[in-house]
């Protein structure tokens, strides 16, 4: 199962991951449908607990809900303190790619090795003011690191460029690894990340605060393509 996900994930990359944060809860089995159509391909899930973070969202009941109504690939970003305890229900749940915070655990490399033993794909998120060197004990042994490019759990944070920096780096020493970008994420900064060297980029607001989701989608795909930098090179 997390071999098939992993592998949809990548064969979406470079992809816009709506974050369901801002959706209508009330009609989840709509929203996904809308956002389908809209060209979606992975979703993305943002569990907050109100201790690691200053917020609270959803958990399991949320993820197994969404799983009853789609077969696209769940990412389940878990912003919680201690994200080894809620693993195997989140996987129970549906869940298809759990990605934690090193900054909420003491050994980043046994909580990657234990969500592992879970049979589902491992990722590690970093904050933007947390360094890439507290992540390397663990980067073999997982599929994706999310860099943040804001503060998790804090709403109206300006993006914060030194997720771009991180990006290259990773991408420069790591060429398989999948990134990803979660925070201020819209038309003006989803291209430069692209140039960085990311994958999956997570995007809330700049999609569900308008109109359309289909044209929204299609502003954002198009500002990864303009900054593709395979394109760039002209391969």
């Amino acid at each position: 199962m997390a071999k098939a996900s992993l592998e949809a994930i990548r064969n979406a990359a470079p992809a816009v991951l709506p974050s369901l944060l801002l959706c209508d809860f009330g009609d989840l089995k709509g929203e996904v449908s809308r956002l389908r159509d809209a060209g979606a391909e992975v979703l993305h899930l943002d569990v907050m607990d109100g201790h690691f973070v200053p917020n609270m969202t959803y958990a399991m009941p949320i993820v197994e809900g969404l799983r009853r109504h789609t077969d696209m690939p769940l990412d389940v970003h878990l912003m919680i303190s201690d994200p080894a305890k809620y693993a195997r229900p989140m996987v129970e749940a549906g869940a298809d790619m759990l990605t934690f915070h090193v900054e909420a655990v003491r050994d980043v490399a046994e909580t990657a090795a234990q969500i592992r033993e879970l049979g589902v794909n491992v990722g590690v998120a970093l904050n933007p003011e947390t360094s890439l060197a507290s992540i390397r004990p663990c980067l073999a042994d997982i599929d994706m690191v999310l860099v943040m490019s804001v503060e998790a759990g804090f709403g109206g944070q300006k993006f914060n460029p030194v997720a771009l920096e991180k990006l290259q780096t990773l991408r420069s020493e790591f060429p398989d690894l999948l990134l990803e970008i979660d925070g201020g994420i819209d038309p003006t900064t989803i291209g430069p990340a692209r140039a960085a060297g990311c994958d999956l980029f997570v995007v809330g607001s700049a999609i569900f605060k308008t109109d359309s989701y289909a044209d929204a989608m299609k502003v954002l795909s198009d500002q990864i393509a303009a900054h593709d930098p395979s394109a760039e090179h002209g391969s």
